[in-house]
């Protein structure tokens, strides 16, 4: 017969597991600090001792890291998804900008579906916080918080989806937009993009997910990440020609 006894769980292992699914869904972030020793076992009612040994445990599986005087914190285990050698390597070519825009297009397109579809009300309550956090940024024309809010929008979207394969992996690819290794925001500014453009694209997904319509969204996005790139290769040419024509003026010049 197929059955065994049943054994009790210990308490620092429905602790792992508990923090493993937060960190699993995205709701513990990495370089998020956890709450100090007493304060998380009155949260998870467990003892001091059970939850030492959980996370003892997760320090083990590098999930949790210490920092000494600091506390404990989420590993930063996004830091893995791409070799160091690869991220530069990407940041040294213009081919590696337009594939990642063709990625994001595809995963974002589908995360929005699926949002339209299967995110809970709660969910687009959020995307319509964050969207409406956009909104009160316009007139400041701030930037680093423009683009902060722009890629908070769209992982606000990408949790919405309900797939943590693709959270996490989306995540990883904003990190990298975050640190300048595909392109800075402030680059399309110079070509025929505008602010408002921008942001009255992000207004037509946020409302296509408000409104539940799956095709919609995924248009939406689709439209706003090709005028994206449309930008990024109008301003890919124009540095071309204006290094052109520095070299024509210098010859000309006899500098």
């Amino acid at each position: 017969m197929p059955f065994r006894p049943v054994q009790p769980e210990k308490l620092s292992s429905a602790v792992i597991r508990q923090i493993e699914q937060l960190i699993l869904r995205g709701i513990l972030r990495p370089g998020e600090r956890l709450p100090p020793e007493r304060e998380l076992a009155e949260r998870m009612g467990v003892s001091r001792p059970s939850l030492r040994d959980a996370i003892g445990t997760l320090q083990d599986s590098g999930l949790l890291a210490t920092r000494p005087g600091a506390g404990i914190f989420v590993a930063d285990v996004l830091g893995s998804a791409f070799a160091p050698a690869l991220t530069e390597l990407f940041a040294r070519h213009d081919e590696a900008v337009f594939d990642y825009l063709s990625f994001r297009r595809d995963m974002e397109g589908l995360a929005a579906e699926r949002a339209a579809r299967l995110a809970s009300d709660t969910d687009l309550a959020v995307v319509q916080a964050v969207f409406e956090k956009m909104e009160a940024a316009h007139p400041k024309r701030n930037s680093d918080e423009e683009a902060r809010l722009d890629a908070q929008f769209h992982m606000a979207i990408i949790e919405a989806s309900h797939n943590v394969i693709m959270l996490h992996m989306m995540r990883s690819m904003y990190q990298l937009l975050r640190d300048g290794v595909f392109y800075n925001r402030q680059v399309m500014f110079k070509q025929r993009t505008t602010r408002q453009a921008l942001l009255d694209q992000h207004r037509a997904i946020n409302a296509a997910l408000q409104t539940r319509d799956p095709e919609g969204a995924r248009a939406a996005v689709h439209a706003h990440l090709d005028y994206v790139e449309r930008a990024l290769r109008d301003q890919v040419t124009a540095d071309r020609n204006e290094d052109v024509a520095r070299q024509r003026l210098d010859h000309e010049t006899g500098g």
